[in-house]
């Protein structure tokens, strides 16, 4: 079993910077791909950013592309997203979901059950 935990949430102005983080325990050993998604209320899930485990290849969505940058620890059971120049659209609950499968080409295609998923942390961004 793999464990995310999820913090850092919380409410901020448009413009405005969050840090989440997000610890993995459990079996972590062949975790391939780290991935972040969000669902903001009425809205399906989205990818938003994705990292290769132990590497620096990094994917990220065209809505997020630019503003934030997922990163991982020292302790490589630990993942950062780092959220810079927040809209209000951005305004979700964000989960951290590291997967066995690969990052390359499509990370966030995977089925719901190839992912380990977290419980949440929730982002809100006020105009």
């Amino acid at each position: 079993q793999v464990h995310p935990v999820e913090s850092g949430g919380g409410s901020v102005q448009a413009g405005g910077s969050l840090r989440l983080s997000c610890v993995i325990s459990g079996n972590t050993f062949g975790l391939f791909c780290l991935t972040w998604f969000r669902q903001a209320t009425g809205k399906e899930r989205e990818g938003v950013a994705a990292l290769v485990a132990g590497g620096n290849r990094t994917y990220y969505s065209d809505s997020v592309k630019g503003r934030f940058t997922i990163s991982q620890g020292n302790a490589k059971n630990t993942l950062y997203l780092q959220m810079n120049s927040l809209k209000p659209e951005d305004t979700a609950m964000y989960y951290c979901a590291p997967t066995f499968r690969a990052c390359a080409v499509a990370p966030f295609s995977y089925g719901t059950n190839s992912y380990h998923w977290g419980q949440g942390t929730q982002v809100t961004v006020s105009s």
